[in-house]
C-alpha cells in the first residue's frame, strides 16, 4: 500500500510518500517540502500549495492520505494557516477518492517513537531508522511527513473518505499493533480511566 502523509504548514508543507507491504515493511517513496515565501500574498501561496499538494497526488497515486490533525496552540494565526493549507490537502485528496485519515502529533510520536512526549530529533531518528535513510539534512516538516506516513501504515484507517482516529470507531486488533503502537494504546487506555 501507497501512503502519502502531509505535514501542513504556510511557509514549510513537507510531503512524504512510503509504501508499506504486508509484512509491515517501510520503504521510501519520495520526500520534499513545497515552501512559500512569507511575503507573498496569501492567495498565492495558497495556489502555490494546492499545486504541489495535486502534484504530489497525481504522481505517487497514493491509496491512503495521512494529515496532521490540527490542534488548539496559543498562536491563532499558526493554527489558521494549518488550517487553510489542511482544507487544500484534504478536498484534493477527496475529488480522488483517496481515504484521509487525521493524525495527532502526540499520536505520531507515539507510533513512531513509543513516547507521546518525544522531541522532533527522536522522531527524525526513528524515522531515520525505520526507513533505513539518513535524515540528518532533511527539515523537520520532511521528517514530520514520514513519521505521519508510517504512523498510518501501522495504525491505519476507517477505510472512510475522513477518519480521524479510535475515538470516531476505529480500531486495530491488540496483536497487529507494534510495540510502540501498544504502548500508545495502553496510555490512551490510561488516561480515560483518568479523565
Amino acid at each position: 500500500m501507497r501512503i502519502l502523509g502531509i505535514d501542513p504548514g504556510m511557509t514549510r508543507c513537507g510531503v512524504g510518500v512510503i509504501d508499506v507491504d504486508s509484512a509491515r515493511r517501510l520503504t521510501l517513496v519520495s520526500v520534499d517540502v513545497i515552501t512559500t515565501p512569507s511575503g507573498d500574498p496569501l492567495a498565492q501561496r495558497l495556489m502555490t500549495l494546492n499545486e504541489g499538494i495535486r502534484a504530489a497526488l497525481e504522481q505517487f497515486q497514493p491509496e491512503r492520505f495521512a494529515l496532521e490533525r490540527v490542534f488548539s496552540q496559543l498562536n491563532v494565526r499558526t493554527v489558521m494557516s494549518v488550517a487553510q493549507v489542511s482544507g487544500l490537502a484534504i478536498v484534493a485528496a477527496a475529488e480522488r477518492g483517496i481515504p484521509v485519515d487525521l493524525h495527532t502529533p502526540s499520536e505520531v510520536k507515539a507510533a513512531v517513537t513509543g513516547t507521546g512526549r518525544a522531541t522532533k530529533q527522536q522522531v527524525a531518528g526513528m524515522v531515520a531508522r525505520l526507513l533505513g535513510i539518513d535524515t540528518a539534512g532533511m527539515l523537520p516538516d520532511a521528517t514530520d511527513a514520514l513519521a505521519l506516513a508510517i504512523t498510518n501504515a501501522w495504525r491505519g484507517g476507517a477505510g472512510g473518505l475522513i477518519s480521524g482516529g479510535e475515538e470516531e470507531g476505529l480500531t486495530s486488533p491488540q496483536s497487529s499493533l507494534t510495540p510502540a503502537q501498544q504502548k500508545w494504546r495502553e496510555a490512551e487506555r490510561l488516561s480515560r480511566r483518568r479523565g
